[in-house]
């Protein structure tokens, strides 16, 4: 299977799906592969393009131009931070930046690339050296605008597109919704697989909780869903499970662990009106998904990550129970500046920072993490960097950031004189993380380990 990726282009092999046409739900249209094919004029050179993306029509319209281009996509949310991307760009010096949420970038004049898109390109341009295999850089933290990206490869993003499309069902008659967010691995996944085999893509920028994505749920008449878990858990809420929906055939989940009496629901749900659901588990550091629960192993298997994909395999570590995962679609290292974009590590092996176990059948299963990271809304969060954040933005003192079940950002300070409103508002305004999802708690003194630092683990303990 491996060699399936070595000669094609992803952008090539979407091209190959003539079939293929995507919605603009703002206007209604429908636009064919062939018609966006080169619809977006672009200088014949090399370097960075930062993708802010919204999932709209248009975002998608110039993220398959630089697709088919000779530049290195940087894809990021639109939503980020306006300082943040500034920090970014500072960074990285990209030559042209796409962002529907600015009218003007310092140092960036606007271009009419096509009739409908304007694209900021850099007045005086840097010139650095960009490794060949670098086809795309990811944030490994969707919303904290960490410099740190994963350095994606063409080998990397069709290798694992291709082996998805090994197991999940995808049709060609399928209509299918980018709910998931491009930006994020999981919905670049997403995108990438049914843009080679599906028929229609609709391009709603709209979440699940918004009465206009149901609109279109009905209009278009989805046949497939995708979300992370807190997408089920709304879906549970509004009570979706309820009734059949007949045009709807599989959903897929990725991005976190789904509670097992949910799961449990969904997979008897799915029993009950003849639909397919996928539990999977994935990590940008290789270009999205790694293993996936067969839907016939739900019930049996609640709480498995299942299998890896035909391209994979994995490996726990005997000394400290970390899982490994070795395949052609692990990433070439990280980037941190422009000097780390000289380089590729051809490695096939990552170190995934979750503890795992495997039962007497090979069913995988996650038992903790290694890493100092939570997903909220599905999305990987560097607690780190948020500690960093809230030091910088309310003058010092001492944050400890911990994940409550991966569904909750717990924050712990030492300040009995702090107003915890302060926290929650640079929480909203930097990171876009909601109150609701957020437990401050003060504490006196903090638990230290034998070398000075903080014991996390115990403070977690406390709360």
């Amino acid at each position: 299977m491996e060699n399936r990726s070595d000669e094609l282009r992803l952008y090539d092999l979407i091209l190959q799906n003539q079939d293929l046409h995507f919605v603009d739900t703002a206007t209604g249209r429908f636009w064919n592969i062939g018609e966006i094919h080169q619809s977006v004029r672009i200088d014949d050179g090399q370097g960075l393009c930062f993708i802010y993306s919204d999932s709209k029509f248009r975002s998608v319209k110039v993220f398959l131009n630089f697709l088919d281009s000779r530049y290195t996509i940087v894809m990021l949310s639109a939503q980020l931070n306006e300082e943040f991307k500034g920090q970014l760009e500072q960074l990285y010096s990209p030559y042209y930046i796409y962002d529907p949420e600015r009218t003007a970038i310092s140092a960036y004049k606007s271009v009419a690339a096509a009739a409908d898109i304007t694209l900021f390109q850099r007045i005086s341009p840097v010139a650095y050296y960009i490794h060949p295999d670098i086809r795309m850089l990811l944030s490994t933290s969707g919303s904290t605008g960490s410099p740190k990206l994963v350095k994606l490869s063409n080998k990397n993003l069709v290798s694992n597109t291709l082996a998805i499309l090994d197991y999940l069902p995808v049709q060609p008659s399928d209509v299918v919704p980018l709910n998931v967010p491009v930006s994020f691995v999981y919905g670049l996944s997403v995108f990438n697989t049914n843009c080679l085999r599906a028929s229609t893509i609709v391009c709603t920028g709209q979440d699940i909780l918004r009465k206009e994505f149901w609109t279109d749920f009905k209009k278009y008449r989805f046949s497939t869903l995708s979300g992370v878990p807190y997408v089920y858990e709304m879906l549970y809420r509004i009570g979706f499970f309820k009734n059949d929906h007949p045009d709807l055939r599989y959903m897929t989940h990725s991005g976190g662990a789904l509670s097992q009496p949910l799961t449990r629901l969904i997979a008897e749900y799915a029993l009950q009106y003849d639909k397919l659901f996928y539990s999977q588990y994935g990590q940008t550091e290789a270009a999205g998904r790694m293993a996936y629960v067969p839907p016939a192993d739900l019930l049996k298997k609640n709480g498995s990550i299942g299998f890896p994909t035909s391209i994979g395999r994995f490996e726990i570590d005997e000394r400290t129970g970390e899982l490994i995962y070795y395949g052609p679609n692990v990433s070439g290292g990280y980037a941190h500046c422009i000097e780390d974009l000289g380089s590729f590590e051809h490695t096939g092996r990552l170190y995934t920072g979750d503890i795992a176990r495997q039962d007497e059948e090979g069913y995988y299963y996650i038992t903790g993490r290694k890493k100092r990271f939570i997903k909220l809304l599905g999305i990987r969060v560097n607690l780190d960097d948020i500690e960093q954040i809230l030091r910088n933005a309310i003058g010092g003192g001492t944050f400890i950031c911990t994940g409550i079940e991966d569904n909750l950002l717990s924050v712990t300070h030492l300040d009995n004189t702090l107003d915890e409103a302060v926290i929650l508002q640079v929480l909203r305004d930097k990171l876009s993380i909601h109150p609701k999802m957020v437990r401050i708690t003060y504490l006196d003194n903090v638990p230290l380990t034998h070398n000075g630092k903080i014991d996390y683990q115990q403070v977690a303990a406390m709360l």
